[in-house]
């Protein structure tokens, strides 16, 4: 099954107004999330491992794609969609040949550079950002609206825009032509999690599944 990209949350424990994970990401994929990132910082290899257990029960019971960020042992025992790796991590190629040709592998991208090699070098999709300034990573650097355009122009992998976006900036990248947002804490800190995500997929100019 071709993977649905439009709108692709992000976890973040810090952001979410729920009582536990699982409840927020229920409640976001009732609201239109079509694929499901678990990344959390600060986190023991075991307590990541049964946080990755429990999500991918709620993923797989709504038939939603688990990508795990940038532990690949982890996506590789719980069988999850895929890994997402950032430039910091182990290199694209490398991270291909250990999951093999099967999983999904999303790659973290600012550059028109970065983006062409991460295609060369086996990756799935690519994530782009931050595009506006975010309290999720306050150290990120902004990638223009102008790279975006040129990351599209030059490879043929879909897309996901992550970093700041909300429902009042979300039109311009279906404008851009990209293949969906990726969100923290545009869904999962608000009071009502199905409303927000409902709103965002609406507002990038697609219809709610």
């Amino acid at each position: 099954m071709k993977p649905d990209y439009i709108l692709y949350l992000v976890t973040d424990r810090r952001a979410m107004s729920t009582r536990t994970l699982a409840e927020a990401v229920e409640q976001a994929i009732a609201g239109g999330c079509t694929m499901v990132q678990l990344r959390e910082a600060e986190t023991s290899a075991l307590e990541f491992y049964q946080l990755a257990v429990d999500i991918k029960a709620v993923t797989d019971r709504h038939h939603i794609p688990l990508i795990i960020n940038n532990r690949i042992d982890i996506a590789l025992a719980i069988r999850a969609a895929g890994v997402h790796l950032g430039q910091n991590d182990i290199p694209t190629a490398a991270a291909r040949r250990i999951i093999g040709p099967n999983m999904l592998l999303g790659i973290s991208v600012t550059t028109t550079a970065q983006a062409l090699k991460a295609q060369a070098e086996g990756a799935d999709y690519l994530g782009v950002g931050a595009m506006f300034p975010t309290r999720t990573k306050p150290d990120a650097s902004i990638v223009s609206m102008e790279e975006l355009r040129s990351i599209r122009s030059a490879v043929s992998l879909p897309i996901v825009a992550i970093g700041g976006i909300t429902p009042a900036n979300a039109p311009q990248f279906h404008a851009a032509h990209v293949d969906g947002l990726a969100v923290v804490s545009a869904i999962l800190s608000k009071p009502d999690i199905e409303a927000a995500a409902r709103e965002l997929k609406q507002a990038f100019g697609q219809i709610t599944r």
